[in-house]
């Protein structure tokens, strides 16, 4: 039996989790003004992932997803910013 208060915490939590851990890398490179240790392919895969699952999640309308992938993509974005600037 599936409780939808339970549902959402789950989700809710996971997006909390995931979505602050690209904090710590956005506040160094943004700190440092480098960006040699980021991978500039990888976050454009990411970026682009992480667009595609915040429309998936509008889709859907899905709150935790759309939360989740919607400040995910600025802190990524943000990264890969930094990461062309700082070349």
């Amino acid at each position: 039996m599936s409780f939808p208060l339970t549902v959402d915490l789950i989700g809710y939590l996971a997006a909390c989790l995931t979505t602050t851990a690209f904090i710590p890398q956005a506040w160094l490179t943004w700190r440092r003004k480098r960006a040699e240790g980021v991978s500039l392919v990888m976050y454009i895969i990411l970026v682009t992932g992480v667009l595609l699952w915040l429309i998936y999640g509008l889709m859907l309308n899905a709150a935790p997803i759309i939360i989740a992938n919607l400040i995910t993509l600025v802190l990524a974005s943000f990264i890969l910013v930094m990461k062309v600037v700082y070349k």
